[in-house]
């Protein structure tokens, strides 16, 4: 049986977590250790009710299936003034471009279906009536957009990225891949992944847990502990 070595930083954490939780049983204890010698950082993607490895490994494969955004354009009028440097979010009409503010109009919300559901450019139809689609910004790239200074005779046509979430639009793919991080997703310890039965767990995520959790491992795992005396009393409670 290979011998798990345990480096004094990994010592000094274990030390400390069964400080903190002195009834840990033997399976939480290594799962910490795991965690914490493998640098994991598990989160849940609740919409698909999945758990990844880590944030980076969840971002990486939710990308690779276009999960996370996709790409369009705006139309942009010059036509009014409705956006300023006081504008936190803004409705577009996807057809020509018309903007409502949320500083500037009292009830922009309102305004967008109103505006979308009677305008000519508007030919998109559901049951012979016209689809009440628009778009929402809270970006301050794409707002800064709509408050240029500059005054065209025709609206201009912007790319952007759209949420496939949220639905919202971002100046940038980083914008949106920003906010999909920070909105989207919960931080699980290992613990916490082993523990649940609601959630699926990704098949390279489940197949490293998998292989970690065997009776060879957990038993290396002790051996090496109790060459350390002040896991002694742990390792005794564990045994009995």
């Amino acid at each position: 049986m290979a011998k798990i070595v345990i480096t004094e930083e990994q010592k000094s954490a274990l030390k400390n977590y069964l400080k903190d939780n002195s009834s840990s049983e033997l399976l939480n204890a290594y799962l910490f250790f795991i965690e914490n010698k493998f640098s994991i950082h598990p989160v849940l993607y609740p919409k698909e009710k999945m758990i990844y490895q880590s944030l980076d490994d969840a971002m990486r494969i939710l990308g690779k299936d276009e999960k996370i955004w996709h790409e369009t354009e705006i139309k942009i009028g010059f036509s009014n003034l409705s956006v300023n440097d006081q504008t936190k979010k803004i409705y577009i009409c996807p057809f020509t471009g018309k903007v409502f503010a949320d500083n500037t109009h009292p009830n922009p919300q309102d305004a967008i279906y109103d505006w979308v559901s009677k305008c000519p450019e508007n030919t998109e139809r559901v049951g012979g009536l016209r689809v009440k689609r628009f778009f929402i910004s809270e970006d301050s790239e794409v707002i800064k957009s709509y408050a240029s200074k500059a005054k065209h005779k025709e609206p201009i046509t912007k790319k952007v990225f759209s949420s496939l979430l949220s639905g919202k639009l971002f100046g940038s793919k980083e914008a949106v891949i920003r906010d999909f991080k920070e909105n989207y997703f919960r931080q699980l310890s290992l613990l916490e992944v082993q523990n649940q039965n609601k959630f699926q767990i990704e098949e390279h995520f489940l197949a490293f847990i998998q292989k970690q959790l065997n009776e060879e491992k957990v038993g290396s795992f002790v051996e090496s502990l109790a060459e350390h005396e002040e896991f002694s009393p742990y390792i005794e409670k564990w045994l009995e």
